[in-house]
């Protein structure tokens, strides 16, 4: 009873220990934000990072722990992140990372396709009404952020790989002119960016999204508004493919509802309605 006692306590003290490392690496001061706030930002980068998997629990004792608080703040944090759907609280029974909604990630690619391909027109648009001589400026922000996807690429950086996706697409929205559009999109995409971190380990992948970016990038350098958004559509349109992969490899990950296509011809078949007898 002793030695299992003991075994318990080791690898409470070894969670605790990990945690701590964890936050220490985001390089933070813990007094400059509330306790809840940060242990609500760290948890959600882990659960999007999949570093906290889908269907992983949360141990309340050991966050506490890790942050010196008390369990008030990281229940704060906990609620805050079930009301963004990525934990599921079951009471007297435990809190668990939720599942990837595949519905979820197919609203926001629908939310993602309309803004970004309006966004990416406006911002080839922008390029082709400016001087030449301030054109090159104008598009030197998507270059610097393809450089840094391409060393993060080669270094196996997955997630200053994912940042440097992250800064390209805000680029494109700053450069539009709706600096606030790509805050918008990311409050959405939440479920589409755990796909996506699932999928960046692949060399293959990684080399995919540079060369789609490279060529959005040249039609807005070009000013062709047309080929941007016709690059664009190309590049959003490659990820439910990517995300019905992973649903067949993970599919402990995920939480899947009706497929759009089969659902909406069952709504169109006329109910059916018993004989007479």
């Amino acid at each position: 009873m002793r030695s299992t006692a003991r075994a318990a306590r080791d690898g409470e003290a070894a969670g605790v220990a990990d945690l701590r490392r964890k936050l220490a690496t985001r390089g933070e001061n813990v007094r400059a934000v509330p306790a809840s706030a940060r242990i609500h930002a760290a948890l959600r980068d882990e659960i999007v990072a999949m570093t906290l998997p889908p269907g992983g629990a949360l141990q309340e004792k050991q966050i506490a722990l890790a942050y010196g608080v008390s369990r008030t703040p990281v229940r704060e944090a906990i609620l805050k992140l079930a009301d963004e759907r990525l934990v599921d609280i079951f009471p007297q029974y435990g809190t668990f990372v939720s599942r990837i909604s595949v519905p979820e990630v197919r609203d926001a690619m629908v939310i993602r396709n309309a803004l970004e391909r309006t966004t990416v027109r406006e911002a080839a648009a922008r390029v082709a009404a400016a001087p030449s001589a301030d054109r090159r400026a104008l598009v030197a922000p998507l270059h610097t952020h393809l450089r840094q996807q391409r060393e993060a690429h080669r270094a196996r950086a997955l997630t200053d790989f994912h940042a440097a996706d992250e800064d390209f697409h805000q680029a494109i929205a700053e450069l539009a002119g709706h600096p606030n559009i790509w805050r918008v999109i990311r409050q959405e995409k939440t479920h589409v960016d755990r796909c996506r971190l699932l999928t960046l380990p692949s060399p293959q992948r990684r080399s995919s999204v540079i060369a789609e970016h490279a060529l959005v990038a040249d039609a807005i350098a070009a000013g062709d508004a047309d080929a941007a958004e016709k690059n664009m559509a190309a590049h959003l349109g490659r990820v439910i493919p990517s995300v019905e992969a992973l649903v067949a490899a993970h599919p402990d990950y995920f939480e899947q509802g009706p497929d759009p296509a089969v659902a909406a011809n069952e709504a169109a078949e006329p109910p059916l309605v018993a004989k007479a007898r």
